[in-house]
């Protein structure tokens, strides 16, 4: 069926075409790679970079559309499976109706309309989301979500695709950048405060508590403002906004009623030879044993569900973050991208401690599902 909608909207040819490129090997980039490339964003250099997105793109785009129409349980006929694999065959008609890179003026042409492709993607997250929950709706009621091996392992592959496409495109926009600030290559940092982030990203989660239940616990962060090491802020802004967020929410909801006060968040940032750590800390009351394998799980979450079939999908990234249970099995994500991880200890009537783990090698490979 989904299949079918496809060659209705999209010629015989592309389709062909997307099953071929689907077959191709993609090729990772390490961070350290990215960094000592970019370091010199001569023509040459970003000449040499489009040429490569102009091969590598289409690879992993084409495999994730394949994939968008070979879902199970009926995933793929779902409207809005149906519209995100449709910004994947349009992206992938894009970029290989684009005539080959031969000099700067193409490679210019060539970051405008990769730039315009991540923008079509921003709602991606969302707008899958939607289309599980679609998926749900129409299910057995007596089925266990969480126990859809098939479908989690298919979003953990693609939402982590979909993190080194994002950090391609944006990494390559990003180094026509006149005069960039001292250390910054890209999106890459290369002298990053991880404490410094921890900060900011904590600021902002204890802001979204204030303003939602009028009061928040503090949070106080341990570790050595000076250290830094190269990685990517924006990718840690977005872990630990979401595992300071879960951790205020589960403390306030705690004390919200107690005549004790509520326990701060504690954020302990550890520099060792091979990762970077950050550990968050919190006394809300933990998770039970049970429920803790849920927690990767997608389209599980304690919070209301913000999404329905009317919202009006914003183009920020961080609305994707927001309660509809996608904020820790992406955070992992995030951290498996660069050769970290992540890994949630809880306690049981007293709190939850998050193990956020950072490679600070920056060898690793791009894991590539």
């Amino acid at each position: 069926m989904a299949a079918k909608k496809a060659c209705e909207s999209f010629s015989k040819s592309l389709i062909e075409d997307v099953h071929k490129w689907g077959c191709m090997k993609q090729t990772g980039v390490s961070l350290r790679h990215m960094m000592e490339f970019g370091s010199k964003p001569t023509d040459r250099n970003l000449l040499i970079s489009g040429q490569f997105l102009h091969k590598e793109l289409p690879i992993r785009i084409a495999r994730r559309a394949i994939e968008l129409d070979t879902l199970p349980y009926g995933l793929s006929e779902k409207p809005a499976t149906l519209k995100v694999r449709d910004w994947y065959l349009d992206s992938f008609r894009d970029l290989r109706s684009f005539p080959e890179i031969k000099d700067i003026n193409d490679e210019k042409e060539f970051t405008q309309m990769i730039k315009a492709i991540k923008v079509r993607h921003n709602n991606v997250v969302p707008t899958m989301a939607l289309g599980v929950q679609q998926l749900k709706k129409g299910m057995d009621p007596k089925i266990v979500y969480e126990d859809l091996d098939e479908i989690h392992q298919f979003l953990d592959r693609f939402y982590l695709s979909r993190i080194g496409i994002r950090m391609l495109i944006g990494q390559h926009v990003k180094l026509h950048k006149p005069n960039p600030a001292p250390h910054v290559v890209g999106y890459i940092h290369t002298k990053m405060s991880p404490v410094e982030v921890a900060k900011n990203a904590s600021e902002a989660a204890r802001a979204i508590c204030l303003r939602e239940y009028g009061s928040a616990p503090d949070i106080n962060i341990y570790g050595d403002p000076s250290f830094t090491f190269p990685y990517v802020p924006t990718h840690l802004q977005l872990m630990v906004f979401e595992l300071v967020k879960n951790s205020l929410r589960a403390v306030q909801e705690r004390f919200m009623y107690s005549d004790k006060a509520a326990p701060p968040v504690r954020i302990i940032v550890a520099e060792g030879i091979e990762d970077v750590t950050i550990k968050i800390s919190d006394e809300g009351g933990g998770i039970k044993r049970s429920g803790l394998p849920k927690i990767f799980t997608y389209l599980y979450s304690t919070a209301k569900n913000p999404l329905d079939e009317y919202t009006d999908l914003g183009t920020d990234d961080r609305i994707t973050m927001a309660g509809y249970g996608y904020g820790i099995p992406i955070s992992r994500l995030y951290a498996k991208y660069f050769g970290g991880d992540l890994q949630v200890i809880s306690m049981e009537g007293y709190g939850t401690d998050a193990y956020l783990h950072l490679s600070r090698l920056g060898d690793s490979q791009e894991p590539l599902p």
